[in-house]
């Protein structure tokens, strides 16, 4: 449905027509949806492409990249189609991590550590984070490299930079994008990555490329894309930006007392040293007592009140800096764990 329009629900056009014209009708309605996106100005793409370029030159931005980079740039169909189709999350939480940490995935991350051990070790050494969450969201980003994107991110950037519904964010991160193209980084035909512009193996938005992308091969770009060390690095520099403590872990399953005050289950309202938890009768998921060290902590039940408990620490908070979701930041921990580094 376009945003501020009204829903008309497929049984009040079947009862008006019959199934071949129904479906012939519905097609095209969602083909129309998607090809022309709904947009704050109601200007048609090439007007509003004239306006970025405007603004990119006001920015400093050179003609040339500027010129390149937007040159026969259309709205991609499939972009916006799958912005529509994103669910609030049908998987419940244990089906996530299944798939997510798979047997197989805890396998090959073991073998990328050893593989990788030499430059994984200087990584965590510059940056204070452990190997084995570099490898674990490297595996869940984009299981090792394989899965990075294909699509072209400054034409997916403009994509939804142009449709109304988050034009400021995406418009903001377009600019970016040149930026980095204007950089020199990397060549704009081979900027590429997922649908909503995350881009190489680590996905990188456009602003967080620019803010925590590393050259640590030393070849004199930060490359995302196909360069590990480049990789890893960025991957440590971000997290070690934003809060990362490396004498600590995410966190742990815990077991709780009956009849337990559930109000305190609220990770982003009530935080207690493990003391605190210890005597309100948290205990390890095996029943021992939580650790004696004072660090602050928060329950979570990211599969709700039928599931499991976790106790979390300061890194997990960083790990949803990266993204706000409680099963991708759990399922990161438990990879980790199952990686170890050794």
């Amino acid at each position: 449905m376009a945003e501020g329009g009204q829903a008309l629900h497929p049984v009040h056009f079947a009862s008006r027509m019959n199934r071949r014209s129904f479906i012939t009708a519905l097609g095209a309605l969602g083909a129309a949806l998607v090809a022309r996106p709904t947009t704050a100005n109601e200007v048609d793409f090439a007007t509003w492409l004239k306006g970025v370029e405007q603004e990119a030159l006001k920015r400093g931005l050179p003609r040339k990249v500027v010129d390149e980079a937007l040159a026969d740039l259309a709205p991609i169909a499939r972009v916006l189609e799958l912005d529509r189709r994103q669910p609030e999350t049908t998987q419940t939480f244990q089906e996530y991590v299944g798939r997510v940490v798979t047997p197989a995935r805890i396998e090959t991350a073991r073998a990328r550590l050893d593989e990788h051990r030499e430059t994984l070790s200087r990584v965590s050494g510059r940056y204070g984070v452990s190997p084995r969450f570099i490898v674990s969201l490297w595996a869940i980003e984009t299981d090792f490299g394989r899965i990075a994107g294909n699509f072209p991110v400054i034409a997916a950037l403009a994509t939804l930079a142009y449709d109304g519904r988050r034009s400021a964010f995406f418009r903001e991160e377009l600019f970016n994008a040149l930026k980095i193209a204007a950089r020199g980084d990397i060549p704009v035909q081979e900027m590429r990555g997922s649908w909503a512009g995350a881009m190489g193996q680590s996905q990188f938005m456009p602003s967080s490329y620019l803010a925590y992308a590393t050259d640590f091969d030393g070849d004199g770009r930060a490359d995302i894309w196909n360069s590990r060390p480049d990789v890893f690095a960025s991957i440590a520099n971000y997290l070690s930006s934003v809060g990362w403590r490396n004498d600590e872990t995410w966190g742990r399953e815990v077991r709780l007392p009956q009849s337990f005050d559930r109000s305190l289950i609220d990770h982003t309202k009530v935080t207690r040293p493990l003391s605190a938890w210890q005597g309100l009768g948290v205990r390890r998921a095996d029943g021992g007592d939580l650790p004696s060290r004072e660090m602050p902590a928060s329950l979570i039940q990211p599969a709700g009140p039928e599931g499991p408990s976790f106790l979390i620490y300061n890194n997990y908070r960083v790990l949803l800096r990266w993204n706000r979701s409680l099963y991708f930041a759990t399922a990161v921990g438990f990879l980790a764990d199952k990686i170890g580094d050794s």
